[in-house]
């Protein structure tokens, strides 16, 4: 009972709320004068993504005057909803809406429940997008202009690699010699260990201001087009800002065919892994089948960015209440 008594209160002071209103304000505002319509997708959905990386929550829907019952999930971004409205012609749209991530998603920078702010341009590819959230975080963040990386570049910076030519073996050796303990971690693919290495060695050492880094090795994909140079790269990107990965963005894949062996490629990994399997969004195929335009679109963590903002320690200090107190 003791606890319940101290932890009914938010985590947030009066004043941290108050910034957290704010933003928001200011972000609609931005979009406002782009003339960036701002949409509301569903929470709620018959599929969520395939990526063995990510886990979603799942409920069931009980079917009115029945003892049938229907699984959905509750999303982890409103990507494929908004990627229907595209193919729909809606233009340029954003989104500020809460995500949800299930399996340990908690700590310091994370929070099962989050806000995340999604949005997408019509005929713009990643560097294009990245001009505009540069734009938008100079005019939230008052920060200097950004550095820009390819992952080519920040690999060959911090380790002195080519991350494009690296075989399993050789990444292995690298992590070893790194003296990172990757027992229990369950590397099983290139990827895997490329995100290691981003994650521990990489990104401690990032420069303290805002970073940039793009074209992604096609192993890291995940929703992006391809594109065919000498060596193919995914065009991808992230956002950091002292060190803390902010946003994550593609020039968006928009074939249908591509996408749902993608999905396949996932849910064999899921397999792999002894995780659950979930159903393809056929929506968003049919979607794609129809056409999507060609576009860029980026989602951004609305409490780190109100972390960086304020200055504070931890999710908790600028989520009322993170899922301890929920």
């Amino acid at each position: 009972m003791k606890d319940t008594e101290n932890n009914w209160q938010p985590t947030t002071s009066l004043s941290m709320r108050r910034c957290r209103a704010k933003l928001f304000a200011d972000i609609r505002e931005f979009f406002a004068e782009r003339q960036i319509l701002e949409v509301e997708t569903p929470l709620l959905s018959h599929a969520t993504v395939t990526d063995p990386y990510l886990h979603s929550f799942k409920t069931e829907y009980c079917l009115d005057n029945t003892k049938q019952s229907q699984t959905l999930y509750l999303q982890t971004s409103p990507e494929f909803a908004m990627k229907r409205l595209l193919a729909a012609g809606s233009g340029p749209i954003y989104q500020i809406s809460k995500a949800f991530r299930n399996h340990g998603e908690s700590g310091r920078y994370h929070n099962p429940e989050f806000s995340l702010l999604e949005w997408y341009q019509p005929d713009y590819d990643h560097h294009q997008l990245m001009d505009e959230i540069e734009t938008l975080l100079k005019k939230l963040l008052a920060c200097e202009s950004a550095q820009r990386f390819s992952y080519a570049e920040i690999f060959q910076r911090y380790l002195n690699m080519d991350p494009h030519q690296l075989s399993i073996q050789e990444l292995n050796q690298t992590t070893l010699s790194l003296g990172i303990n990757t027992e229990n971690l369950g590397l099983n693919k290139i990827a895997d260990y490329l995100n290691l290495l981003m994650s521990h060695v990489i990104e401690p050492q990032l420069p303290k201001q805002l970073i940039f880094i793009y074209d992604y090795p096609v192993t890291l994909a995940a929703l992006a087009k391809i594109r065919s140079d000498i060596t193919p790269v995914a065009e991808r990107f992230e956002v950091y800002l002292n060190g803390i990965e902010l946003a994550n963005g593609f020039h968006e894949l928009s074939d249908a065919k591509e996408q749902y062996l993608r999905f396949r490629n996932d849910l064999n990994l899921r397999a792999r892994f002894g995780y659950s399997q979930v159903p393809i969004d056929k929506y968003l195929l049919a979607a794609l089948t129809h056409g999507l335009p060609d576009c860029a679109g980026v989602a951004l963590g609305i409490d780190r960015l109100l972390m960086l903002m304020t200055k504070a320690d931890k999710l908790s200090d600028v989520i009322s209440f993170p899922i301890d107190r929920s």
